[in-house]
């Protein structure tokens, strides 16, 4: 086996997904995070589908998943008076499973942690190509040299603007925002089935406030241009959402009172991640860095599949990163492809009446229950490999 030292950027789910399966094939794996630890609660997030399915499997984790998975919430569209105007099946909101991003990636982190290094607390500042591998500066560690190196790190990759260069190359704003809050109350009781929850959501043109259910105790969406903010000040991020929703009737003032209380605060825009290739050299993209598309519904599933193919490939070509990333690549474009048509901001939060007025209907039709369909084909359009097989039969 050749480039068997590798570096991973980001320790949320691509990352430690991809180390798993890397140190299972005899990678010695360094996983490098911003944060000064693991991550807890966070958004909801899901698995939808066979090939989801059948990728937790083999790693093993698929009973733990289901022990913690939160339960079902449906989402009631209400107007300012309270009126029930749409609704929402917690089916199509959280997939076949339905757990915490916090909970998942430390399910996934307790698989690697003995045997893969965790570099918490810092972060890379340089990547340089050479003949025989590719440096890595850090903010806090050492520099060193690895074979590889692999950017998990999200749809504002570090690693992506290392090598590729600068996030508005490739990273489009599809004009909304979006913002969670607070841990959700709506958690599996292991003994017995996952609680059916309800969400209230309140919305007018170009504005979406959900009170509760299983993605996070508050949920925003909006529709604006590019807001210029820092993304480390989450006083200034809280009263961006403040002035947005201010005036809203329902229960959304008492949202936005308690929205400085509650933790777990997040705010990011609605945006695609649109990338020719997703390989240079010796570094690699996966999951969101690399096809991102926040809110559309596939990107956990896309991660973790992808970990699985990118590591399978590595491993089924000894080593050799050439062939594997030029694999790889094949396959999730096309895997991906069908991921990139939803439109998570305008289906929410439609900027007009009209807009608000279809989308009501379209909720109640058999085009949506179409859309249902499409993606769930979406999640399984791929020939799934079994990568231990053809590794040991290699």
């Amino acid at each position: 086996m050749r480039n068997t030292t590798v570096l991973i950027s980001g320790a949320s789910v691509a990352g430690p997904a991809l180390a798993y399966w890397l140190h299972r094939y005899g990678f010695d794996v360094t996983v490098v995070e911003k944060a000064p630890e693991l991550r807890e609660g966070g958004q909801a997030i899901d698995f939808k589908g066979q090939t989801h399915r059948t990728v937790i499997e083999r790693m093993g984790i698929l009973e733990e998943l289901l022990a913690r998975q939160t339960g079902k919430t449906d989402m009631v569209l209400v107007d300012e008076a309270g009126r029930e105007r749409a609704f929402i099946s917690g089916d199509f909101t959280g997939g076949d499973i339905e757990i915490l991003r916090g909970d998942l990636a430390e399910v996934m982190y307790k698989r690697t942690a003995e045997h893969c290094e965790y570099l918490f607390g810092d972060t890379i500042t340089a990547l340089t190509e050479t003949a025989d591998g590719v440096h890595a500066e850090f903010e806090h560690a050492p520099a060193r040299t690895f074979d590889l190196v692999f950017g998990c790190d999200g749809i504002h990759s570090r690693v992506r603007k290392l090598t590729f260069g600068p996030e508005r190359d490739y990273v489009a704003h599809e004009g909304y925002y979006y913002c969670i809050a607070g841990q959700s109350h709506w958690l599996n009781d292991i003994a017995g089935e996952p609680d059916r929850a309800r969400a209230l959501a309140w919305h007018t043109p170009g504005r979406l406030a959900v009170d509760g259910g299983s993605k996070a105790a508050q949920l925003y969406m909006f529709a604006s241009k590019e807001i210029d903010y820092s993304r480390d000040d989450f006083d200034e991020q809280r009263e961006i959402v403040a002035r947005v929703f201010a005036g809203m009737g329902g229960r959304v003032p008492e949202m936005l009172a308690a929205l400085p209380q509650l933790g777990g605060f997040y705010l990011d825009s609605i945006s695609k991640v649109s990338m020719k290739t997703f390989v240079k050299g010796r570094v690699a993209l996966l999951g969101d860095s690399a096809y991102g598309h926040t809110l559309a519904g596939f990107g956990t599933g896309l991660a973790v599949v992808g970990a699985y193919v990118l590591a399978g490939e590595l491993a089924a070509a000894g080593g050799d990163y050439e062939v594997a990333f030029a694999n790889y690549e094949a396959i999730m474009k096309r895997y991906t492809k069908k991921a990139k048509g939803a439109q998570p901001g305008p289906f929410l939060a439609p900027k007009s009446k009209l807009g608000v007025k279809f989308r009501n209907w379209f909720l109640g039709s058999r085009g949506f229950n179409l859309m249902l369909k499409y993606g769930d084909d979406a999640a399984n359009d791929i020939d799934l490999k079994n990568y231990p097989e053809i590794i040991e039969g290699r």
